[in-house]
C-alpha cells in the first residue's frame, strides 16, 4: 500500500472513530433529555391530578367530567389509576375492559413514595400522595411517541451524517495527501531514472526548505559520493585487468616454449603444465572481469544480437580443449525440439562464451571420466542447455551458496580455483535475463541447466 493511501486510510479511521464517539454522545444526550422532559410531563400530570383530588368535593363524581375537560393535556395512551389508602381502586380512566395493576408496585410505593420506570411499555410514573390526611396511590402510564419519533429521526440523521462524512473525509484525505506528496512522487520518479551510467544526474531541488527538499539535497550529495566510488572501482578494475593481461600473456608464451623443450624431468614437466593451467585460468578470469566492466545491466540490451547457441557451445569447447585436450563432449539436441528450431537467442556472444567456458572447465576439472554431455531443448518460450558431467556432487547445504563469490564446495578440495567462475556465470546470465540451476539427477551426476527465455 502506498504512503498516500496509508495516510488517507489512517486519517479516515481516526476521523470515523472520533466522529462516531461524538455521534454517540449526541444521541445519548438527546435520549437523556427526552427522558427527563417526558418524566417532567409525567410529574406535572400527576401533580395536576393530585391538585384536582385535593380541591374536589366529590372526587368519584367529578373525575370523569374533569378528565374529559382536560383531554387536550393528556399524554399519548395515558392511563390513570387511583387507589385509596387500603390499595383499593377508586378511579380508572380505563372504562372498556377489566383493569389490572401490579400489586408489588403499590407496596414499593410505601417505601419509595415516587417511582418512575422507562423499561416498561408504556412508561410508568407512580406516586404516593397524602391529600387532606388521606393516602392516595396514583399510577400514571403513557407512551412518549413524540419523543421516540424524534429520537429515531435523530438516529437516522446521525447515521447518515456519519456514513457520508466518513466517505467524504476519505476522498478528501486521499486527494489532499496526493497534493501534499506529489513532490515526493516526482522525487521518486527522478531517482528511479538514475542508473550506473547516469550517476551524475542531479534530482531537482525545490526552493522551499521542507523535508522533501532536504531529502533531495541529501540524495544529490549521496549520488556524487557514489559516482566517485563507482568510477574509482570501475577504473581500477579496467586498468588492473588491462595491465595484468600483458604479463600473463608473456608468461603463457614462455611456459609453452619451456614445455616444448625435452630436457625437463617428468616432475619439472608436470609442474610446468600445472603452472600453465593456472596461468590460463588467471588469463580467463582477467578477460572476464575486463569484459564485465564494459557492460551494464541497464544498457546491455541495446547491444544484443542474434546468437546461435550451438556455435557458442562449440567455440567455448574448443577454447577449453586447448587446456584440457583429454576432455570429450557429447552434443545432443532433445527430441522435444522441433526441426524448425533456430537455436538462437538474443545476447552478446563474448559474454556467453565465458558462461560455457566456465561450465566446461568445471566439467573437465571435477569430472571422473573427463567427459561432458550437452543437451539442448528448445520450446516456444524457452531454450534450455543442460551441461552434464560425472563426478562428486555438491551437498544440499552448499547448493544454496553455489553461485556466491569465492564459494567452493567440498568436492573442490585440493583443486586450484578462484571461486569466482560460477559467480561470473550467474551475473552474465542475469544480464541476459536467463537463469542457471544446479541439480544432481542421480548419484555422481552434476547437471547445470542454463535457461534462456525467448518471450
Amino acid at each position: 500500500m502506498s504512503l498516500k493511501r496509508k495516510i488517507a486510510l489512517n486519517l479516515s479511521i481516526a476521523f470515523s472513530l472520533l466522529f462516531g464517539i461524538v455521534m454517540m454522545i449526541i444521541y445519548m444526550s438527546f435520549n437523556d433529555f427526552r427522558r427527563d422532559e417526558f418524566k417532567e410531563r409525567f410529574r406535572q400530570r400527576l401533580e395536576f391530578t393530585s391538585h384536582f383530588i385535593s380541591e374536589s368535593k366529590n372526587f368519584e363524581a367529578e373525575a370523569p367530567l374533569f378528565f374529559n375537560e382536560n383531554a387536550d393535556n393528556i399524554l399519548l395512551n395515558e392511563k390513570i389509576l387511583i387507589f385509596n389508602a387500603d390499595k383499593e381502586l377508586i378511579y380508572s380512566t380505563i372504562k372498556d375492559r377489566n383493569v389490572t395493576w401490579d400489586a408489588a408496585l403499590l407496596k414499593e410505593l410505601d417505601q419509595r413514595k415516587t417511582i418512575y420506570t422507562e423499561k416498561t411499555i408504556p412508561e410508568i410514573y407512580a406516586a404516593l400522595k397524602n391529600i387532606k390526611g388521606e393516602n392516595y396511590y396514583i399510577l400514571t402510564s403513557a407512551y412518549d411517541s413524540n419523543g421516540k419519533s424524534k429520537l429515531s429521526y435523530l438516529k437516522y440523521l446521525l447515521v447518515t451524517a456519519y456514513v457520508m462524512s466518513t466517505l467524504l473525509i476519505g476522498l478528501f484525505s486521499y486527494y489532499f495527501m496526493g497534493q501534499f506528496l506529489r513532490p515526493l512522487e516526482d522525487l521518486n520518479k527522478e531517482i528511479s531514472e538514475v542508473t550506473a551510467h547516469k550517476l551524475t544526474t542531479q534530482v531537482p531541488v525545490q526552493q522551499s526548505q521542507d523535508e522533501i527538499s532536504i531529502l533531495a539535497q541529501s540524495f544529490n550529495t549521496m549520488i556524487v559520493r557514489l559516482n566517485d566510488v563507482f568510477q574509482s572501482q570501475k577504473d581500477f578494475t579496467a586498468s588492473a585487468s588491462h595491465e595484468i593481461r600483458t604479463p600473463i600473456t608473456r608468461m603463457a608464451f614462455q611456459l609453452e616454449n619451456l614445455i616444448k623443450f625435452e630436457q625437463h624431468s617428468p616432475e619439472t614437466l608436470s609442474s610446468l603444465k600445472q603452472i600453465q593451467k593456472d596461468v590460463y585460468q588467471l588469463s580467463d578470469l582477467t578477460n572476464s572481469l575486463l569484459l564485465l566492466t564494459k557492460f551494464d545491466k541497464e544498457n546491455i540490451q541495446s547491444l544484443y544480437e542474434e546468437v546461435r547457441i550451438d556455435e557458442v557451445i562449440f567455440s567455448s569447447f574448443e577454447t577449453v580443449e586447448k587446456s584440457y585436450p583429454d576432455l570429450k563432449m557429447d552434443f545432443l539436441i532433445s527430441e522435444e525440439t522441433s526441426e524448425q528450431a533456430l537455436l538462437t537467442i538474443k545476447g552478446i556472444q563474448s559474454l556467453l562464451d565465458i558462461v560455457f567456458i566456465n561450465l566446461f572447465k568445471n566439467a573437465a576439472v571435477y569430472s571422473d571420466n573427463i567427459e561432458v554431455d550437452v543437451l539442448i531443448t528448445e520450446t516456444a518460450s524457452k531454450l534450455i542447455v543442460d551441461v552434464i558431467s560425472q563426478g562428486s556432487t555438491i551437498s544440499e547445504n552448499e547448493q544454496s551458496k553455489l553461485f556466491e563469490a569465492f564459494m567452493r564446495g567440498n568436492n573442490a578440495q585440493n583443486i586450484s580455483g578462484s571461486g569466482l567462475g560460477l559467480r561470473i556465470v550467474k551475473r552474465i546470465l542475469e544480464y541476459h535475463g536467463a537463469d542457471i540451476i544446479y541439480s544432481s539427477p542421480s548419484e555422481n551426476i552434476n547437471k547445470f541447466s542454463v535457461i534462456f527465455s525467448k518471450i
